[in-house]
């Protein structure tokens, strides 16, 4: 009888390993926040082409400059704005850590789905190109960073004021509308803001950004 109930709870044990096995209570994903945003584009898209292609680009000119290598903050303005598109990115493991939503400027939007950039000052529109995120500061919005625009496509940044900052009006996950937009400030949600943050800081050297299209 006793041989009976191991047998019979031996072959339940199994059954029960073999239809939930792998359920996430017995097997943990190293990388579960990259694994979600990979997912929602496509890890084999044109989307994480370009961001890698970036990341290569971007973990040479720290290299040289003096600037963090271990991570950086890459942003593609290609992608709508209500899905992730604002990513945290291990220049050492070459894979995305984790991403959130990110505003665009007013003056960037256009009568189509295309964007348009400036670095005019009050054209209230987004700049593309590569930033050294400066200090943290307490402004209109809170919590912010200063924003210094290291090529020419962005280099009135700092006089326009433009900085990272987070806003309510901003989703904390992916919508099936658009969101608002900004007056060209990388506009993130206040949830998002703390895990910047806290990449930010714990960088011995100044972490880059990369807003591209």
């Amino acid at each position: 009888m006793k041989l009976k109930s191991i047998f019979f709870f031996a072959i339940l044990f199994c059954t029960f390993f073999i239809l939930f096995g792998k359920h996430k209570l017995f097997f943990k994903t190293k990388y579960p926040k990259a694994l979600n945003v990979i997912n929602s584009i496509d890890r084999n898209s044109s989307t994480i082409k370009k961001l890698k292609s970036h990341a290569v680009s971007l973990k040479a000119f720290a290299k040289k400059n003096n600037y963090s290598d271990q991570n950086c903050l890459l942003i593609d303005m290609k992608i709508p704005s209500n899905k992730k598109r604002f990513f945290i990115f291990d220049l050492k493991a070459d894979t995305i850590i984790t991403g959130g939503l990110v505003a665009h400027g007013s003056g960037s939007e256009t009568e189509t789905d295309s964007l348009v950039f400036s670095n005019i000052p009050n054209s209230g529109s987004t700049s593309l190109g590569k930033y050294k995120i400066g200090i943290e500061y307490i402004g209109k919005f809170g919590m912010a960073y200063k924003l210094h625009g290291l090529d020419d496509s962005n280099n009135n940044a700092f006089d326009r004021a433009v900085v990272l900052h987070a806003h309510d009006c901003i989703p904390a996950n992916e919508v099936h509308y658009d969101i608002c937009v900004s007056l060209g400030c990388p506009t993130v949600s206040p949830s998002f803001l703390p895990v910047l943050k806290s990449y930010i800081k714990k960088s011995k050297k100044p972490l880059l950004l990369w807003i591209y299209y």
